[in-house]
């Protein structure tokens, strides 16, 4: 495949373990504890590699199984902070839930995040998906559907970025109330800090356009992901704003290709089908009724789509996954957070970008 596309500007970035099992759902892979030891250790080595951000995620309730995956887990923002001081170049994205935390104190925490990374700081807006997560905390709004919680966030990040610039804030909202409300410091990135969701619907793809400036997006193989990034920047198009399309792969490489599909198929022996089915029950349904991507593949039991293969081959697939879906950027995950890293690093982002 001939190519224009200068790897140099595409971002590359890891999502971090912050939850224990990772992004596959087996007892037979690399132990992934989500412990801040491994955070950090992996937030060290991606900058140390060349990649371009950090991001991770945001979990209060796990899947049960005999993993308990996902049962374990850190919280972003706090998590953040850290390894914003363990590093000094790559962009770190946290996560916030907007069913959780006020805007005025999302707000200040994100404002606190930037300065201590001296303007690194990135936002992933959550609008909320699994319900049992904040049903055991009396949090999850019942009254709300997808559509409504769409609507929460955008008043929601309007807030937001309104005390971000703003000496006062006055706000009468459907969901926020805020009188003569002050929020000092700013953020340090003018005019703010970076901001990104995830979302396939054309409400949650509209919401990122208008108020964000990337999209994390799924598909249930290449052909689906180039349709669903296409239609991102459809819908940018006709909103005359710009927007960035990420997704998300699996790494996993051996020195052979017969070497990656043993690896593949080890953690495939160890699937943990309790906890599967507790993420269909979770994410089973897309807004339209079918399966969605993320439910799709987990039932192999990686929940990102995989690359695996040599160096070479992991190169050449990535190449052709970004120039077919039109992405600009990738977010990776690991079954070693270490070995597979440092290989990616060495052996494929130079080849990408040399």
């Amino acid at each position: 495949m001939s190519s224009n596309v200068d790897y140099n500007k595409i971002d590359f970035g890891v999502f971090l373990p912050i939850t224990n099992g990772g992004w596959i759902i087996s007892d037979t892979t690399p132990k992934v504890v989500g412990s801040y030891e491994q955070n950090r250790n992996a937030a060290i080595l991606a900058e140390e590699i060349g990649l371009d951000f950090i991001m991770s995620m945001a979990k209060w309730r796990g899947y049960g199984g005999r993993t308990n995956h996902w049962g374990t887990s850190l919280e972003s923002m706090t998590m953040m902070a850290g390894l914003a001081e363990a590093t000094s170049r790559v962009k770190v994205y946290a996560t916030v839930h907007t069913l959780l935390y006020h805007p005025a104190v999302a707000a200040k925490m994100f404002a606190t995040l930037d300065q201590i990374s001296n303007g690194r700081i990135g936002m992933n807006v959550v609008s909320g998906s699994f319900s049992k997560e904040f049903q055991q905390m009396g949090m999850w709004p019942e009254h709300l559907d997808h559509d409504g919680r769409y609507e929460l966030a955008k008043e929601w990040m309007q807030v937001v970025k309104r005390l971000w610039s703003e000496d006062r804030v006055d706000h009468q909202g459907e969901f926020f109330q805020l009188t003569d409300c002050m929020s000092y410091p700013k953020p340090v990135q003018k005019p703010r800090p970076s901001i990104i969701c995830a979302g396939q619907s054309d409400k949650g793809m509209g919401f990122t356009i208008d108020e964000g400036d990337a999209c994390f997006i799924g598909g249930k193989d290449i052909p689906d992901l180039a349709r669903v990034s296409a239609r991102a920047k459809q819908l940018a198009e006709e909103r005359n704003k710009p927007i960035k399309t990420y997704a998300m792969f699996g790494i996993y490489p051996g020195a052979t290709e017969e070497e990656a599909n043993d690896r593949m198929k080890l953690y495939q022996e160890g699937v943990d089908r309790e906890a599967i089915m507790g993420l269909l029950e979770s994410y089973g349904m897309a807004v339209d009724g079918t399966e969605t991507s993320i439910a799709a593949r987990a039932k192999t039991a990686f929940m990102s789509e995989p690359i695996s293969g040599t160096a070479d081959q992991i190169t050449q697939k990535i190449r052709y996954i970004i120039e077919t879906a039109n992405l600009d950027g990738m977010m990776l995950t690991f079954s070693d957070y270490d070995a597979d890293m440092r290989f990616f690093g060495e052996k494929v982002l130079t080849q990408l970008r040399g």
